[in-house]
């Protein structure tokens, strides 16, 4: 809106004030629409400083945290079914490539393993990643279908999986919940998977706990 001397000075010119909306209910839409845009640029400014050392691993884990978990907040409600993510970078020509493949490929920070793998660090870490397993494939059994309830479960099982020592980079249960995670970052937040790929999720799911275990176990 315009200060008071600029409105009189616009009447004087003989110009209108243009209102962007007519109600609260349209002032809180562009208000949501404008909160996405700012968590998306603010992501690709992140992931810029990262990439330039000009933040430490954990500044940039603990921010990029927070803005991953206010995107899915931002987007449900600025799009809602409406339309993608990627149709609104799109209209408002985004120029954002390091955003889009952090909020909406990957779903989870740049994962680089501890250097701490005393053996009470790794008891900690193992026992948080069992909790996760069993707290995604419980959200599965229970019908849990959106993706704004299965996402956030996912990328904390894989925040924990990335945080195992001696892991090989090719670590079959890391893929299996990376695909997966790349899936519902690919969906919209009100969006719910069908039954179908809630059986196959929690298929995924087990067997790569399954896995886990084996790993665990030859490491003894």
């Amino acid at each position: 809106m315009f200060s008071r001397p600029g409105m009189e000075r616009m009447k004087s010119e003989g110009l209108q004030e243009i209102e962007l909306f007519e109600s609260s209910k349209e002032r809180e839409a562009y208000e949501n629409l404008a909160d996405l845009y700012t968590v998306i640029v603010a992501t690709e400014h992140l992931e810029r400083a990262y990439a330039r050392d000009a933040i430490t691993q954990q500044e940039y884990t603990s921010e990029c945290n927070k803005l991953i978990s206010q995107f899915r907040l931002a987007e449900k409600a600025a799009l809602g079914s409406s339309m993608t993510t990627e149709t609104f970078m799109q209209l408002y020509q985004m120029d954002c490539p390091r955003a889009r493949e952090r909020l909406l490929i990957m779903g989870v920070p740049e994962q680089i393993k501890t250097s701490d793998d005393s053996g009470h660090h790794v008891a900690v870490t193992v026992a948080e990643t069992v909790q996760h397993f069993i707290t995604a494939m419980d959200a599965v059994k229970l019908e849990q279908r959106a993706v704004d309830e299965l996402q956030p479960l996912l990328s904390d099982l894989m925040d924990a999986l990335t945080q195992l020592p001696e892991t090989p980079n090719d670590f079959e249960p890391n893929k299996k919940v990376q695909t997966w995670l790349q899936t519902l970052n690919s969906m919209r937040a009100v969006d719910q998977i069908d039954e179908d790929d809630a059986r196959q999720l929690y298929h995924d799911l087990d067997s790569a706990y399954a896995d886990f275990t084996r790993h665990l176990k030859r490491k003894k």
